[in-house]
This record gives C-alpha cells, sequence and structure tokens, in this order.
C-alpha cells in the first residue's frame, strides 16, 4: 500500500478557517465603529486603519512605528511596529487607548506621549452595556441586576426568579454552556434589550418548568473528579411543553415591571431578543416583537406598551407551510420594519412564491401595496429611508446564471423607481453603519478575490479600503473552485454548486471524489463570496489531499423561490440531488472516479451524509458523519417541528437514519462530542447500537470532552476524518502528520467566527 505524501496534510491544513485569512491579506474588514458610525477603524493585516467615509478618507489611525518606540519607552518591553502587541483601540478626541502588558494606555496623537491611564468603565462579556455605558444588566441568582459601571453600584431589577423561571437566559440549548467554559467565559450575556434612551431594559422571563431533561456525562471534568452528570432541558418535537418566553420590559430608576399581556412566546431554540424577532422602535415609545406557533405556519406582529405592557396585534400571515421573515434563520435579523411613526409595516413575505416585501397600514392591517415584485428574492433591508420614501436592499437572482449572488437595489415604497446601486454581477456582502449613512460592501465571488469598499446610497464609492492579495493562497497549489449547475434528481430543477479539482491536478488522471453537503433549509452550503464559509473551509482542505471535491445547494435549502425551499418538507435531509450531481458532472469529467465517491458531513450534514450512503449504495462507497442528527424525533424541538412538520402529520420514520440502518454497505465512521449539547450524542449511540445489532460494520470515535463545534479537539477530528478518507478512498496509508491545535485567541475567534 502507498503512503501519501506528508506535503499533503500541511497543504492542507493551510487551508482550514483559522489559517486560510492570514493566506488572504485584505480578504476581510470588520469595521469597529466610532462617533455612532460616522468614522470606524478595522484592522488591516497588523495595521490599525481609520476611515472617514463623509471625507472620502483612508488613513492609518496613527503612527505605528512613533506608537511602538513610546510603548516600547514607557513600559521597558519590546515593541515591533509591525506587531503591536494589542488587537483594538479606542479612539478618544485626538489620542487612541489601548491595553498592552497588562496595563491601558493612553496615546496622544499630536506629540505621542504615551501615559498610563485606567481603563474606562466598560460591561464584561456577561454583561449588556446600555447604548451610553452608564448602565449594564447582568444576571444572579436567575434575576437580573443592573449596574453603574462608574462606581459599581448594582441592585436587582428582579426578586422573583428560579431554576425554572428566570429572567434573561435563552433556553439550555442556546446557553451552549461548554463552548462557553471552553472559551473562558462562566456563563453567556442576559439576552437583553436597552431602550435607545437607556433608560428600560426589555427581556424575558423565561418559563422551562415541565421541559424534557436530557443527560450528559462529563468523563474528566476539569478539577480532576469523577465523572459529572449535566442535565439540560431539551423539549423533544411533540413534547407539550417547550421553553417559553414572556416578554416584560424593566425601569431601571423606578424598578416598575411592565408585563406583556399576552400569551409567552415558543422558544425552543433561541431567544426572541437575541435573534431580534423583539425589538425597540427607534424613539422608545414601543416594543414590537414576532411571534409564531410551534408549527411556523402563521406570522404574527404585535406592539408591546412598555409603561402598561399592553400589547396590540399589528398583523397576522398564514400559509400552508411555515411562514417566516426571512429563509436565512442563522445570523439575519426578521425582515420587518415599523415606519412612520408606528402608522406603517414593511413586511417580507413568499406569498407570490418568491420573498418580497409589502407595505401595511399598522392600524388596521390592510395592504397598501406591494413594494418588490418579480423573479428574485429579497435578501435583506439595508436601510429605509422614510423622508423620500425609499427601501434599500439585497436582492438575489438579478445576476443571470446564478440566482444566489446578492445585488444592493432600492426603490420607493409605492413599489416605483426601483434601481440596481451595484451594476456588476459580482455578490455584495453589505454591512451598514450604525447611522445608516452608508455601508461597506465586499464584492467578490467563488472564484474573484474581495474588493471591499464604502459606498453611498447613491452606490458611488466613497473610499477603496482593500484588494485582496491571494498571492500566497495560490502559493498553496489552491485554485479557484468551478462553479456548475445541474438538473436535481426531478430532472427539471435547476440546482447549483462548486467543484474543487484536487491539487496539482492532471486532467488524465483519475481521482477518487468527495461530497459535502449540508441540507439547510435555514443556511446554504455554497456561498456565493469568495469566502467559502466554515464547511468550504474542510471542502478545500480535502482537495488538497488529492479528492475532487462537491458541493450543492439541493432542493430544500434557502435562497430561490418558495417552492423550491418548500421541497424538504416532510423529506428533511433526502440526499436525492446531491447524487444526481455527482452523477451528472461525471459524465463530463472522466476525471472523476465515480467508483470511488464518499461523503463527509456535519450536523444536519451528518443525517445526509449517512442518508446518502443509506439510500443510493451503489454510489457512496464510504462516509463520515460528525454528530449527525440520525434520529429527528429526538431533535429539538424547534428545528425538527419547523422544517420537518409536526409530528402527527410529518412521517418522522421517513427521515430516520437508524430505521433504515440494513441498506448500510460501504464504510462508516461516526464522530461525536461527548459534551454536544445541540446535537445529543444519543444520535449516533442510536445509530451505532442499531449497525452492531445487524452486525454491520462500523468505525465510531466519540471525543468525550467535546461540544459541537470540536474546538479544542478539532485537529484529531480534522486528522481522523483525513485519515479515513484516504484509507477508503484513496487506498493508501496517511503520513505521520499531527495538525497544530488551536490558540483561542482574537485572531482565531474572528476568523472561526
Amino acid at each position: 500500500m502507498r503512503h501519501l505524501e506528508v506535503t499533503a496534510y500541511q497543504r492542507a491544513e493551510q487551508l482550514l478557517p483559522h489559517h486560510r485569512s492570514a493566506l488572504v491579506p485584505g480578504g476581510r474588514v470588520r469595521p469597529v465603529w466610532a462617533d455612532g458610525g460616522a468614522r470606524f477603524w478595522y484592522r488591516s493585516g497588523t495595521r490599525f486603519v481609520l476611515v472617514d467615509p463623509a471625507a472620502g478618507v483612508r488613513v492609518p489611525a496613527f503612527d505605528h512605528e512613533r506608537l511602538a518606540a513610546a510603548l516600547a519607552a514607557a513600559s521597558g518591553q519590546d515593541v515591533d511596529a509591525a506587531a503591536l502587541p494589542f488587537e483594538a483601540i479606542r479612539l478618544s478626541g485626538r489620542a487612541v487607548e489601548f491595553a498592552a502588558f497588562g496595563g491601558h494606555w493612553r496615546c496622544a496623537l499630536d506629540t505621542y506621549a504615551l501615559e498610563s491611564c485606567e481603563p474606562r468603565p466598560a460591561a464584561s462579556f456577561v454583561e449588556a452595556a446600555s447604548r451610553d455605558e452608564r448602565h449594564v444588566v447582568f444576571r444572579r441568582d436567575h434575576n437580573l441586576w443592573v449596574r453603574r459601571p462608574a462606581d459599581g453600584t448594582e441592585r436587582a431589577l428582579t426578586s422573583d426568579g428560579s431554576p425554572d423561571h428566570e429572567y434573561g437566559t435563552a433556553p439550555d440549548w442556546w446557553q451552549n454552556s461548554v463552548l462557553v467554559r471552553k472559551l473562558g467565559f462562566p456563563t453567556m450575556p442576559p439576552a437583553v434589550a436597552w431602550s435607545p434612551d437607556g433608560t428600560r431594559v426589555l427581556t424575558h422571563r423565561t418559563d422551562q418548568r415541565g421541559v424534557r431533561r436530557n443527560h450528559r456525562i462529563e468523563a474528566l471534568p476539569a478539577d480532576g473528579g469523577p465523572p459529572r452528570l449535566h442535565t439540560q432541558r431539551y423539549a423533544h418535537p411533540g413534547d407539550e411543553r417547550v421553553p417559553l418566553a414572556e416578554l416584560v420590559v424593566l425601569d431601571i430608576a423606578t424598578g416598575a415591571v411592565a408585563r406583556a399581556s399576552a400569551e409567552p412566546l415558543p422558544m425552543s431554540v433561541v431567544s426572541p431578543v437575541m435573534t431580534r424577532w423583539a425589538w425597540w422602535a427607534a424613539d422608545g415609545s414601543a416594543v414590537y416583537y414576532l411571534s409564531q406557533p410551534r408549527d411556523g405556519r402563521s406570522l404574527s406582529l404585535h406592539r408591546l406598551d412598555p409603561v402598561t405592557g399592553h400589547v396590540t396585534t399589528l398583523l397576522t400571515e398564514t400559509g400552508d407551510t411555515r411562514v417566516a421573515p426571512n429563509q436565512w434563520a442563522e445570523g439575519q435579523a426578521p425582515m420587518v420594519e415599523v415606519i412612520g411613526g408606528g402608522t406603517e409595516v414593511l413586511w417580507y413575505s413568499q406569498r407570490d412564491g418568491w420573498g418580497h416585501l409589502y407595505l401595511y397600514e399598522a392600524g388596521t392591517g390592510a395592504l397598501l401595496g406591494q413594494v418588490t415584485s418579480g423573479a428574485w428574492a429579497v435578501r435583506e433591508i439595508l436601510h429605509v429611508d422614510e423622508t423620500d420614501r425609499v427601501v434599500y436592499f439585497t436582492a438575489a437572482g438579478l445576476v443571470p446564471d446564478d440566482p444566489y449572488r446578492r445585488t444592493v437595489c432600492r426603490t420607493g415604497l409605492d413599489g416605483r423607481g426601483f434601481a440596481r446601486l451595484t451594476g456588476d454581477d459580482l455578490d455584495h456582502d453589505v454591512t451598514v453603519a450604525p447611522n445608516g449613512a452608508y455601508f461597506v460592501d465586499s464584492a467578490s465571488t467563488t472564484d474573484t478575490p474581495p474588493v471591499t469598499t464604502v459606498r453611498g446610497w447613491d452606490g458611488r464609492v466613497l473610499v477603496e479600503l482593500e484588494r485582496a492579495d491571494v498571492t500566497r493562497l495560490l502559493a498553496t497549489g489552491w485554485r479557484p473552485p468551478e462553479r456548475f449547475r445541474v438538473k436535481a434528481a426531478d430532472g427539471v430543477t435547476d440546482v447549483y454548486g462548486v467543484l474543487y479539482r484536487p491539487h496539482h491536478f492532471d486532467p488524465a488522471g483519475r481521482y477518487p471524489v468527495i461530497d459535502t453537503p449540508y441540507p439547510g433549509p435555514q443556511t446554504n452550503r455554497v456561498h456565493p463570496t469568495f469566502d467559502p464559509g466554515i464547511l468550504g473551509h474542510e471542502a478545500e482542505a480535502m482537495a488538497a489531499l488529492g479528492f475532487v471535491v462537491v458541493a450543492v445547494d439541493g432542493r430544500g435549502s434557502p435562497g430561490r423561490d418558495r417552492a423550491f425551499a418548500d421541497a424538504s418538507h416532510g423529506n428533511l435531509g433526502d440526499a436525492g440531488d446531491q447524487a444526481a450531481a455527482l452523477r451528472q458532472l461525471a459524465r463530463t469529467r472522466p476525471w472523476m472516479d465515480i467508483e470511488r465517491v464518499g461523503v463527509v458531513g456535519i450536523s444536519a450534514g451528518g443525517h445526509q451524509a449517512v442518508r446518502a450512503m443509506l439510500d443510493h449504495p451503489d454510489l457512496y462507497k464510504a462516509g463520515i458523519s460528525s454528530c449527525g442528527t440520525h434520529e429527528l424525533r429526538h431533535l429539538h424541538a424547534g428545528h425538527a417541528e419547523l422544517y420537518h412538520g409536526m409530528p402527527g402529520e410529518a412521517d418522522y420514520d421517513r427521515v430516520s437514519n437508524v430505521a433504515r440502518a440494513d441498506r448500510l454497505a460501504g464504510k462508516l465512521l461516526l464522530i461525536h462530542g461527548g459534551m454536544d449539547p445541540n446535537v445529543l450524542p444519543d444520535h449516533t449511540m442510536r445509530l451505532a447500537e442499531r449497525l452492531i445489532t445487524l452486525d454491520k460494520d462500523v468505525e465510531m470515535l466519540i471525543v468525550p470532552g467535546a461540544e459541537h463545534l470540536f474546538l479544542g479537539y478539532e485537529h484529531h477530528v480534522y486528522r481522523r476524518r483525513w485519515d479515513f478518507l484516504v484509507r477508503h478512498l484513496m487506498d493508501a496509508e496517511p503520513p505521520q502528520h499531527r495538525l497544530t491545535p488551536l490558540v483561542f485567541d482574537a485572531g482565531f475567534l474572528a476568523a472561526w467566527f
């Protein structure tokens, strides 16, 4: 048996998310706002850059050499201007403040005189600060407290919290205490939203009384003691009790508590405050929130009076399947805006088969008109100019031959005057300044490195920030993926994906193939941007090992028309489109060895990886499933009920990998974190038990202390996955190479998350 060269693993390791960003200088700009958004700074490599969009100015935030010399003289430490010993700055007039060498410093930018100073009172990770930073809110003993950082005084805002009925906490599923502890924090920040004037706090009392409890065993606690039992409240589909959010508004001056005069909100997964399903009006006169039943087939908008707690329903939409305020449940706020001083509502809906905006009268719920229309989808509301009655947004589907690329657009609230502000065919990833005066635009495609600019609402570039340099990335052997379009398993619907050729590709060769699915339907597997995302990074790494790697957004994923998204309802995780895509691609690419196909997935992708092997055993010869959702009836209710269907209506046996385990024919590796609070370890255990009783060969790796992302163990898990694929698809022995463990610093967190 041949041995794979160690250089292949070394190249692959460079392409993992915590390394790849360093290979693409200028690839991402993370603005840190100042002066309410009038200015911002960001890091460009090792340099700090200051941007004033109104003036069209991009300059060094300070003289790095002079500041380094001043800091070295004041601290007695060696300081390299190209590697300053701090990650962040604070602008303070004509000075910058920063923390370094265990102290806090202030540097005057006219003289570069440096002095030690007291750090400004600030909120810690477990606190939520008001906009003026005069107060912070935190949790203590199941209640919420307020503290003044200036003098440290604190007092309780609530007093009736209890272990199963506490204030300001998300459901146990979202708290993810394992990951929080691993990153060095005692708990998550409270689920609160401050009023614009900093006088009130919107939060909820979290009712988890009677919610099903599940258990995990921590084999080796940090203190070295005996195994420790961890219990979390975790509702399953069809359970009578799920976590509930009882909205309340707390007045920090008077201590008054205004409780919403409405039914509490089901929140099996995430707090409505954290996801902006509940938010303050711009003038603080009201709280608005969305409510939805567990089956997701209606969506309502409500107004909550923050003084009396009185609730008024402004608008409700119902549908045959889920009604959602956007297609992307992860990382995107609802596309609902209350405007006109509370008299009108800009509302997202897929009622005409596409995702568009509609304008309603808030008082009566009367439809005033459809704002956008066409065979394309609104992706995100960016800004509403109420004076000129114009809404700015990103749309997908306006670029020929690629329905996923985003275009920045505008139109009048009366539906007239539609215009594209970005006139190219690139994808535009947009961040709007807090003051709404401009936006930061990163324009790229999967094979076009990003150019980042600041633009005004007329589309004009105010200042260019960065052009990504891919020289070091190309030096690894990386090449851009091929964007492709094929037919879905129905033979009619177009589906899109990307294909990575192996490093040192020879068209006369024959290469094993790896499918890397993620079925959504709340997120896409393939990004339209140059940055492929966390799942895409490992796909790039596997191409460095010598595999052809494929990723497809099959039917049931978001971003297209409603029928496309609804295709997975009642059949979550079906792999038919992935299998169809591979066969079509191989017909015109003889270097794809269709007799050596593997599949690798994590979480919902882990379910789909096994499903692919069970439904298409003639195609998939090897597979790896990490923390897979193999038994959907035991997943958290929020995901399963919303995307698959309610028990009694939807067939849960249809999506059970355990129920069809007898079909396994290929080589399978199951991996799970023993402390995973998201997809509990019993999913993998159930499948393994069934396979063993069937006397099927299966390999299994349980990482006892790992949570859902395997942070702290990722180097071992990556290597074990690669070793398995090399052995079973390349018929080779992997090299004796060990990946370097991650360092949990600010740079890592920024790159990973």
